[in-house]
């Protein structure tokens, strides 16, 4: 295999496919791009077993030569040492030649290196096909359900089902849930009424196929039975599904709320952040105190002293009610949203409560209050 690629584009496929490579491996082999050249273009994939990266480089686009010079071919090179060689040319192309499937050439102007090379046939073989549901989502939802759901998955591994957003296609919905037992974040979406799956999927995964979306107007989803295949344009991601059983859910969203605060966005994320100041010995622990006359949002510490703000954009219905929360948990589910207003709706002072957009019901977070005593 040989070929002169254009050292911009090949860095950028080379950084796509690294995102899939891990830094130590059980399986060696996958240290390495696995690298293709076939008829219809250059193929990088990396991986670590658990999350795969295929990208592709086409000969030409929109006119602008990619690869030339040619030979068809495919070889497994360090994946850490290519993409920092690569890196750091400065040249506007660069050549590789594989010699006996054992070493690569690569030159750039009056740059050479000599890299050991491994035959193809080593790296494992991973299904990439797209078998099973197929799901298409328009780009921008798929990125608003993640950025509105993963961050609520557990980041602990010691219950690894939690570390997954729970996908569940039924009746014209995909439902997306995560949580990671202290709050909930679930997102909506209307798909086509024959679409019918459960998957849990890592959080983690579903933040880097978020990452890797540019252009694309689609992200094409096939949920099997052990994985789940992204497609993005020229990059398929594959990920294996997360094992276990997700906890039923459907029943955590509280109904019956009898206290409900409508607040701007922006003023309680300051007020909240201005206070958390003083929470650190409390575990994050901010304190909100409504009543009708007045909301305040309110932080203490025996060491370092305390800290309050009143809230004035805002309105609350219902008796006087004070309620504590891990600040870090109301604020990404506040930022979650992207509103401009948000509503805090309340059961009791130590029952799960909502955060919620009241004009956008397809997505919702519940979080659970903190006890300070």
């Amino acid at each position: 295999m040989k070929f002169t690629i254009n050292r911009e584009e090949f860095l950028k496929g080379l950084n796509i496919a690294s995102r899939a490579v891990a830094s130590k491996s059980v399986n060696p082999v996958l240290g390495n791009f696995k690298i293709d050249l076939d008829e219809t273009g250059l193929y990088i994939t990396g991986s670590n077993n658990n999350l795969t990266i295929k990208t592709m480089l086409p000969y030409k686009e929109n006119d602008k030569e990619i690869i030339r010079n040619y030979k068809e071919g495919s070889t497994l090179i360090n994946a850490r040492i290519l993409n920092e060689t690569v890196k750091r040319l400065d040249t506007e192309e660069l050549s590789l030649d594989v010699i006996d499937s054992t070493m690569a050439l690569i030159s750039a102007g009056t740059f050479n290196s000599k890299l050991n090379c491994i035959r193809s046939e080593e790296y494992p073989d991973i299904d990439l096909d797209p078998d099973g549901q197929f799901l298409s989502l328009n780009t921008a939802d798929f990125i608003t359900l993640v950025d509105q759901t993963a961050f609520a998955a557990s980041t602990k591994e010691q219950r690894p089902i939690l570390t997954a957003v729970n996908f569940e296609a039924k009746e014209g919905r995909l439902t997306a849930t995560a949580t990671d037992s202290a709050r909930l974040a679930r997102k909506i979406l209307p798909i086509d009424e024959e679409i019918n799956f459960v998957a849990n999927i890592s959080a983690k995964m579903l933040v880097e196929v978020s990452h890797l979306i540019e252009d694309n107007k689609t992200v094409d989803i096939t949920i099997s039975e052990n994985k789940a295949l992204f497609s993005l344009g020229k990059t398929v991601v594959a990920t294996r599904l997360s094992s276990g059983e997700y906890p039923n859910t459907k029943n955590i969203v509280p109904r019956n709320l009898n206290y409900v605060l409508q607040v701007n966005a922006q003023e309680i994320i300051k007020a909240i952040d201005r206070v958390s100041l003083l929470s650190i010995e409390r575990e994050n622990v901010v304190n909100l105190s409504m009543s009708e006359d007045s909301v305040e949002v309110n932080s203490k510490s025996s060491q370092v002293g305390s800290a309050s703000e009143k809230l004035n954009d805002c309105r609350y219905e219902g008796q006087r009610l004070e309620v504590s929360f891990n600040n870090e948990f109301v604020l990404a589910a506040i930022r979650a949203l992207g509103s401009v207003d948000v509503t805090l709706a309340f059961v009791g002072e130590m029952k799960p409560f909502v955060v919620k957009n009241d004009k956008d019901d397809s997505v919702i977070q519940v979080i659970t209050p903190m006890r300070t005593f």
